[in-house]
C-alpha cells in the first residue's frame, strides 16, 4: 500500500520510530524490542541516522532486518547534511534495491558546534529540494516529511514555518510528520492552519512517551517543544523511577486517547528503541 493512501483507509495506522545502536549487543535488544511492538500490527517502522549521514550503513542495515523480522514496511531518515546531489541519489539507489519503502526526508541539523545549516558544494539547502528530486526520480518511494505543531526552532515566525511546510508538501510530500509535542492544543492548532493554507495531506502527531523526567527536559529543551505546567508538576510530587514512567505513561495515554476521538489520520510513537512505554502506552488506548 502506498503512504498516501495507508492513512486514507480509516482507523488509526501507527508507527515506530528507531535508530541504529551502537554496539552489536544495542542491536539484537533492538529486533527484540521491535518483536514486542510487532503484537500492535504497525504500520510501518521508520530509522533515523547520525548527525551528517554518520550512520547511513546501519541504518540501511536497521530497515532491511527489521522488515525481514516483521514483513512491515520500513521507511528510512534521510537528510541534506553533508551530501551532494549524487550522494543522496546513491543512498535512494541502494535504499531501493534493500527494500526501503518510505523516505522521511529533512533537511537535517546543523553539524555539531555550528549554529546554522550551510548545503555543501553540490547538495540541498531546504528539505523541499530533496523531497522534488525523491518525487521526480524515485517514484517507488512514499515521502513524508516533518512539521512542527510549536514552530521549528529557526523558523522567524509560525506564518513562515507554515510556508516552508507547504513548499515540501508541493514538492510531493504523501504525509506530515510533527515533532513530539504534551499538549493536544498545540497540535490541533497546527493542524488548522496546515489546512486554512491549503494543506491537504494527512498530518500524523507524533509522540514520545516520558519515561525519565530529565531526560524528557532535555529533548523537550532540543527542539523546542513545551512541556505543560501541569505535567511538570506531577513529576515533581516524587522523583523515583518508577512514579515517573507512571505519570509518563498515563500522560501519554491520555495524548493519544484524546487525538483519536478528536480525528487523527494516523499515529506515529518515538519509542527510542524500546518497546515497554509503547506497549504500556498502547494498552491503554482505545484505537477504534
Amino acid at each position: 500500500m502506498s503512504l498516501s493512501q495507508l492513512f486514507r483507509n480509516g482507523g488509526c495506522p501507527i508507527s515506530f520510530e528507531l535508530f541504529p545502536p551502537k554496539t552489536p549487543a544495542g542491536f539484537e535488544s533492538l529486533y527484540e524490542h521491535v518483536e514486542s511492538l510487532k503484537q500492535f500490527d504497525p504500520a510501518f517502522f521508520t530509522c533515523t541516522y547520525g548527525a551528517g549521514g554518520s550512520t547511513q550503513n546501519s541504518t540501511l542495515d536497521v530497515v532491511r532486518e527489521v522488515k525481514r523480522r516483521t514483513g512491515k514496511p520500513v521507511a528510512s531518515h534521510l537528510t541534506c547534511v553533508g551530501s551532494t546531489q549524487d550522494q543522496l541519489r546513491s543512498y535512494l539507489t541502494e535504499a531501493g534495491a534493500l527494500g526501503v519503502d518510505y523516505i522521511v526526508a529533512l533537511r537535517g541539523d546543523p553539524p555539531k558546534g555550528e549554529t546554522s545549516f550551510t548545503a555543501v558544494e553540490g547538495g540541498f539547502r531546504y528539505a523541499n529540494e530533496l523531497v522534488d528530486l525523491i518525487h521526480r526520480e524515485f517514484p517507488a518511494f512514499g515521502i513524508a516529511v516533518a512539521g512542527y505543531p510549536e514552530v521549528h526552532q529557526e523558523a522567524v515566525d509560525a506564518n513562515v514555518d507554515l510556508e516552508n511546510l507547504k513548499r515540501k508538501v508541493d514538492a510531493g510530500a504523501d504525509c506530515v510528520v510533527t515533532q513530539l509535542f504534551y499538549d493536544n492544543d498545540d497540535f490541533f492548532r497546527f493542524r488548522d492552519a496546515c489546512q486554512a493554507a491549503g494543506i491537504e495531506i494527512p498530518i500524523i502527531p507524533g509522540l514520545l512517551p516520558i519515561t525519565n523526567f530529565a531526560q524528557a527536559q532535555r529533548i523537550a529543551s532540543m527542539c523546542k517543544a513545551r512541556l505543560p505546567q501541569g505535567l511538570v508538576d506531577r513529576f515533581n510530587e516524587n522523583d523515583t523511577a518508577d512514579w515517573q514512567l507512571k505519570v509518563g505513561i498515563e500522560h501519554a495515554q491520555q495524548q493519544t486517547n484524546d487525538l483519536i476521538r478528536r480525528g487523527i489520520d494516523g499515529l506515529h510513537l518515538y519509542v527510542l528503541n524500546k518497546s515497554q512505554a509503547a506497549a504500556e502506552v498502547l494498552a491503554g488506548v482505545d484505537r477504534g
